[in-house]
């Protein structure tokens, strides 16, 4: 009985559901975004979202916690210098999930789990589009001279 289990075990036993969160947090803190079934963006974000609040604080502690739990010391160090920057003021939320349909061959739910500061389309503090300004029919220049043109040739 799994009475009061809360944990998805994805189909995995421990050793390999542990390495593939591994991989797949050092992915997402890589790339900023990844695209994965709705079950193991789940998953991920329980288990990315304890460490990117323990990378908010700088310390040799934190960083051989966070370090256990990725093992691979440049995602270590970009997600200390890079992200915990970027996420110091969040109360938390750093991840969002966004369903995107079924997939073809085996119809699972697919998701893309991202960094939400990353994002400048969701994220109105980020970088603004610039505004790009056009003109309303065609050329300026060319149709005043038409009808220039065109008034000459009636008289």
């Amino acid at each position: 009985m799994r009475h009061g289990k809360k944990f998805n075990h994805l189909g995995r036993k421990k050793a390999h559901r542990k390495a593939m969160l591994s991989n797949m947090a050092c992915s997402i803190i890589e790339h900023k975004r990844i695209n994965t079934t709705v079950a193991k963006a789940k998953a991920v974000r329980q288990y990315l979202e304890p460490l990117i609040t323990k990378s908010k604080e700088d310390t040799t502690h934190n960083r051989r916690i966070v370090f256990k739990y990725l093992k691979r010391k440049e995602v270590v160090s970009e997600l200390f210098r890079d992200v915990a920057v970027k996420v110091a003021d969040r109360p938390g939320g750093y991840l969002r999930i966004i369903k995107l349909g079924n997939r073809k061959g085996d119809n699972a739910e697919m998701a893309m789990i991202e960094l939400v500061d990353y994002n400048e389309v969701y994220n109105p503090n980020g970088k603004k589009k610039k505004k790009t300004r056009r003109r309303r029919g065609g050329n300026a220049q060319t149709a005043p001279a038409t009808e220039n043109n065109t008034s000459k040739e009636e008289e």
